[in-house]
């Protein structure tokens, strides 16, 4: 499994249901389209995985019929942002392309309004809620800033450098989620909600079709959620040097990565420290996401999960897993609602409800 099929913190998919609560939707449908069980959002330090948040969005999109959630006092229709994107994708440059999104959305919404700023050499995207406390979980603000830096970015086939993400908001208690979002440090407590790059960066060319689009949005919003983790220098590198041989990871240590990377351990261990972590807290957060992602493969043994990730057996997981997540493997494996092994009665919940749709 490569970096960039990140976990995400259950934080997003609570958040999420809070908009199908109020939508008074049939949330126990649209858990299980996403294969997500209800008990794993009553512990915080649970993940999911990108698919199963990609799936989530867009039932609580089609069923609310709203693509911002409920959380502005005027409804977007679900399908607004492909007429939207097909726009975009017709444009010439990067410039072009949010000047026509910010043009568009204005134009059709009163709850937000899209602005792009040039100061000298510094251009800014901003978005601003007509009524903020509305996303009190901060999940439009997130989802949004994302998607216009992570959409925009495939337009033009390559990644927009930020200098930073700013936010309304005070730092939330899922502020490490940042760093896998956006590549750049994130401000909290600022006047705006914005990206800022180079303004040099508004002339680079539009690169993808109506024909790329149209694969792109069939996978949407997954490849928005999928997209490499954002790391800096020396982070990057030994996530890197980790993700090539997963089945190594109990035995990596800094003094083999080092080598890997022709540095001594000393300046390895201090570069990381600069760029706030530590090697060890690296190798476990792949440990853990490989451990979530094979636990949602139903055939694969929890004792053959173990052997992957280099324990010398099940109950030393389990320890850690318990470490990682507040829960066992057992326990987080038997909540995944898996859509192919459900039962009977959650089928026919699911059939009445796209029936209802």
């Amino acid at each position: 499994m490569g970096i960039e099929r990140y976990s995400i913190s259950v934080h997003f998919a609570r958040a999420a249901i809070q908009s199908a609560r109020q939508y008074q939707l049939n949330e126990t449908a649209i858990l299980h389209e996403a294969g997500i069980s209800p008990r794993l959002l009553d512990n915080l330090h649970l993940r999911i995985t990108p698919d199963q948040f990609s799936r989530l969005m867009r039932a609580v999109w089609r069923e609310a019929d709203d693509e911002f959630m409920g959380f502005t006092h005027q409804r977007c229709r679900n399908g607004v942002f492909v007429i939207a994107a097909k726009q975009a994708v017709r444009c010439r440059t990067l410039g072009s392309v949010y000047r026509t999104l910010s043009r568009f959305y204005n134009l059709i919404n009163d709850s937000v309004q899209l602005i792009l700023e040039v100061q000298g050499q510094e251009a800014s995207f901003h978005l601003r809620l007509s009524d903020p406390d509305r996303d009190s979980h901060f999940l439009l603000r997130d989802f949004f800033l994302l998607l216009w830096h992570r959409f925009p970015s495939w337009l033009i086939g390559r990644r927009i450098p930020l200098h930073q993400v700013e936010f309304e908001f005070s730092a939330p208690w899922h502020q490490a989620e940042y760093r896998l979002m956006f590549p750049c440090p994130a401000q909290f407590e600022s006047p705006y909600n914005r990206l800022v790059f180079d303004a040099a960066l508004l002339d680079a060319p539009v690169v993808q079709t109506p024909e790329t689009l149209h694969a792109h949005l069939k996978r949407a919003p997954l490849d928005w959620f999928t997209r490499q983790a954002y790391y800096q220098v020396y982070t990057r590198r030994v996530m890197d040097y980790l993700e090539k041989q997963p089945a190594f990871l109990a035995n990596a240590d800094i003094t083999s990565a080092a080598k890997a990377l022709h540095l001594t351990e000393r300046t390895l261990r201090r570069k990381l420290l600069t760029e706030g972590t530590r090697f060890q807290s690296l190798k476990e957060g792949m440990r853990r996401d490989l451990a979530l992602h094979y636990l949602n493969q139903p055939m694969l043994p929890i004792a053959q999960i173990a052997q992957q990730l280099g324990f010398s057996e099940a109950s030393a997981f389990t320890r850690a897993f318990k470490h990682w997540t507040g829960t066992s493997p057992k326990t987080y494996r038997e909540a995944l609602l898996n859509r192919h092994q459900s039962s009977d009665k959650a089928i026919k919940t699911a059939s009445n409800f796209h029936t209802r749709a």
